[in-house]
Formats: structure tokens, C-alpha cells, sequence
């Protein structure tokens, strides 16, 4: 792609992003979606390949449909109470109506099935940015709207993400589908506190997008699309491998990592809004997750691959380094002790 299209299309993401983020009232929060929407369809369909343009296309008509339905919720709000803001979102149907839109926005189970297919279509780049930076505008609408929401819709769609995100994919082999129902997974644990303290999803969302963030690139780095070419990457890239193994199990949740922080905290909120039981059930739907990131785990660090290959292996690479590689696999692993310092501010 031209760089200088390129560029305009990233200063557009930012642009898209900010508006949106900024705004208060509903008009401009939706114009701010809209931009975003066709800043990264060009970047997802820059390779010209039939796969990234059906990604691009069905990632168009899905948050085509999803920003209208925001259109329509803020419409039918401000016609029956006179207002505009976004925090003043307080009619029934409109909340019923935008809480939907969002998680097609999101990718939110029972609205998911778009996201592993556009990720798929995508490159590793692309997939990082869909999996983070564009989820960062509708997690922001539902956290200044948290209060006018449907909690039993939001449990009833976080309980049913969590069990799709884990179920689904059991059986996948391409790495960016395995990531696409990680995300889906965590967007359950996000919509669920949502309701009960939107800081704290906000707060899990960081976390996931630092984590996420450096699988994306190291998967990037080893050029690993599928678990086959994983298990050959720890004779190219050994400590990049160990790093990326550690991460996963992060991303699983598993303590002291720095990812049991966010999930230690959601269930903890959970018994004190006596919802003992519904934090029970994510807890161990959580755990069709981890099978498939201890797969990956494996994959990456333990196995050796069941064939012998003629073609020469390489016992070492000759990149350098990247310090960004290492000061994000650093924060993805060694958060959780400074979480004193985090827990006053929720």
C-alpha cells in the first residue's frame, strides 16, 4: 500500500477513534464509529486477495448494520425524552437497542460469528488493530452508558461469549482464529462487570489489548499464521518463543501472571453484588479457554513437530531484538504485584 495512504488512513483511525471517545453527544459519537468503520476497511482488504476482500466486505455490512441501530437508539431516546446526551441515554427500548448494537460492534456472542471470519481475511497487523483499537470506541460508549444498561441482557450475552469463545475454539488451527475467540472470550468477562463497575472492565480491557498486543507481534515476527509453523519456531526464535508461551498462559489467566489480575478482581465484584453463582459459572467456562491456550502454550514451547522435514532447520535468527518486544512481554507477564496500586483506583 502507498505509504502516504497509509498514513491518511491511520491519522484517520486516530481522528475516528478520538471524536468518538470525546464526544457527548450522539451524533458526533456516531460519526466518529462511522470514520473509524471506513478507515480500516482499506487496510484490511490491501492485499487483494479474495479472502481479504470478503473480510472486508462482511466486516462492512456488520458494523454498517450496527452503526444504524446506534443511530436509531439515540433517535428513539432523544424523541421521547428531548435529549441528546450520552450519558442521558434513559429509555428502555433505546438501551435494549443500543446495548445489541454494541455488541455487534464488539463481536459480542450472539453477534460474534462476523469476527473470527474478518480476522482470518486479515493480516496479523490488521487482526491486532480490529482486536484492540477498534474495540476501544464501543467499550467507551458502553462505559459512559453503563448505568442506563441491562444488566440481565449484559450477564445473559458476557456468560454466553464466554462459552462460545471457549467452545469454539477448541478445534481451531490457525492462529488468528484461536485469537479471535480469545477476544470474544474476554469480551464476556468485560460485558459482565460492566453494569456493576464500568472502571473495572475499562481496567481489563487495557490488559487484554497489552497482552493481545504482544502475541499479535510476536506471531508477526515468527510469521506463524498456523500451529504447525509454531512448532518449528523455537529453533529460529527460542526466547521469543518461551516469552510468547508465558503470555498465553497470561492471556489464560493463570496467576501470577499479570492476566489473573482482571479476571481475580471481576469475581471478586461478582460475590459482592451476590452473584456468586454467575461468577462460578464464568470461572469454569473460563477454563475451555485455557485449553486451547495451554494447546498453543505447547505448541510453541514444549513439542517438537511429529515430521522430519529435508529442508535445512535454522538454529538461529539474525534479527536483533525488538526493546518494545520486550518491554510488552515484560508487562504481560509481571503486572500483578503492583496491583495494590491499581485497586484504589476502581
Amino acid at each position: 500500500m502507498n505509504p502516504q495512504a497509509k498514513l491518511i488512513f491511520t491519522i484517520s483511525l486516530l481522528l475516528g477513534t478520538t471524536v468518538t471517545i470525546s464526544s457527548n453527544h450522539w451524533i458526533m459519537a456516531w460519526a466518529g464509529l462511522e470514520i473509524n468503520t471506513l478507515a480500516v476497511l482499506p487496510l484490511i482488504s490491501k492485499s487483494h486477495h479474495p479472502r481479504a476482500i470478503e473480510a472486508a466486505t462482511k466486516y462492512f455490512l456488520v458494523q454498517s448494520a450496527a452503526s444504524a441501530l446506534v443511530l436509531f437508539s439515540s433517535m428513539t431516546n432523544a424523541w421521547h425524552t428531548g435529549q441528546w446526551d450520552i450519558s442521558q441515554m434513559t429509555h428502555p427500548i433505546s438501551c435494549l437497542i443500543l446495548t445489541t448494537a454494541l455488541a455487534m460492534k464488539l463481536g459480542l456472542a450472539p453477534f460474534h460469528f462476523w469476527f473470527p471470519e474478518v480476522l482470518q481475511g486479515s493480516s496479523l497487523l490488521t487482526g491486532l488493530l480490529l482486536s484492540t483499537a477498534m474495540k476501544f470506541p464501543p467499550i467507551t460508549l458502553l462505559y459512559m452508558t453503563s448505568p442506563s444498561l441491562n444488566p440481565t441482557l449484559l450477564v445473559t450475552m458476557a456468560i454466553l461469549s464466554v462459552t462460545m469463545g471457549g467452545w469454539m475454539g477448541l478445534n481451531q488451527t490457525q492462529t488468528r482464529k484461536i485469537l479471535a475467540f480469545s477476544s470474544i472470550s474476554h469480551l464476556g468477562w468485560m460485558a459482565i462487570i460492566t453494569v456493576y463497575s464500568p472502571k473495572l472492565a475499562l481496567m481489563n480491557f487495557y490488559l487484554y489489548s497489552l497482552m493481545t498486543m504482544t502475541v499479535f507481534l510476536s506471531l508477526n515476527s515468527m510469521k506463524a499464521l498456523k500451529l504447525s509453523t509454531l512448532m518449528t519456531s523455537w529453533t529460529k526464535t527460542p526466547a521469543m518463543s518461551a516469552a510468547l508461551m508465558l503470555t498465553l498462559l497470561s492471556l489464560a489467566g493463570l496467576p501470577p501472571l499479570t492476566g489473573f489480575l482482571p479476571k481475580w478482581l471481576i469475581i471478586q465484584e461478582l460475590t459482592k453484588q451476590e452473584m456468586a453463582l454467575t461468577a462460578t459459572t464464568i470461572a469454569l467456562l473460563s477454563l475451555l479457554s485455557l485449553f486451547f491456550y495451554l494447546r498453543l502454550a505447547y505448541c510453541t514451547a514444549i513439542t517438537l513437530p511429529p515430521h522430519t522435514t529435508n529442508s535445512m532447520k535454522q538454529w538461529q535468527t539474525n534479527k536483533t531484538t525488538n526493546p518494545m518486544m520486550a518491554t510488552l512481554s515484560t508487562m504481560s507477564l509481571m503486572l500483578l504485584p503492583i496491583s495494590p496500586l491499581i485497586l484504589p483506583t476502581i
